[in-house]
């Protein structure tokens, strides 16, 4: 009998004895957010007023009636910032005449954010988040004091119309514009 017993212990735990141990998850610096963390497409855009780079006050709530393309990027003239903030500009008639408005943000402050855009001939305005609250705000996760690559395209009505988890700073207006001309 104590025989059968051990016999019964060593096949049910032999499974768990040989099991490969968890591979750990990717960690948060590492991994994109998923969707499912960011704010929902059809939810309203959070309000807010800002003060952009060349002194402007954007408040989102006057927006209303016209598309705003808030993307979020790392930081201030980095090669992938510089890129997408270039494939911007390169693309600004057309996003102009798609009626889409354009507001770049990241934590830098106004001074990087006015070198950036007088360096690189920026024709939209950059936002200042240093404390990372816009980013909260919209869920963009904050990585070392950078804000994750994340575009929200808000529609004419506040609502979340589209959302970019992962985005390729080259091409990124034309997929703007994609979104814009499906309405």
């Amino acid at each position: 009998m104590l025989t059968r017993s051990l016999v019964l212990v060593a096949l049910f735990a032999a499974p768990a004895l040989a099991a490969e141990p968890a591979a750990a998850p990717p960690s948060a610096a590492s991994a994109p957010p998923a969707p499912a963390d960011l704010l929902p497409v059809g939810s309203p855009a959070p309000t807010f007023t800002a003060t952009t780079h060349d002194g402007q006050t954007v408040d989102l709530a006057k927006l209303k009636g016209k598309y705003v393309a808030l993307y979020f990027y790392p930081k201030d003239d980095t090669p992938g910032c510089t890129k997408e903030a270039c494939d911007f500009r390169d693309s600004w008639t057309k996003l102009q005449k798609a009626g889409v408005t354009v507001f770049g943000v990241s934590t830098q402050d106004n001074g990087s954010h006015k070198a950036f855009a007088e360096k690189h001939k920026l024709p939209f305005s950059l936002i200042p988040d240093e404390k990372g609250e816009l980013a909260a705000k919209y869920k963009v996760p904050v990585v070392d004091g950078k804000a994750r690559r994340i575009t929200y395209l808000i529609g004419k009505d506040g609502k979340i119309k589209h959302v970019w988890p992962k985005v390729n700073p080259v091409g990124h207006a034309s997929e703007i514009l994609n979104e814009v001309g499906n309405s």
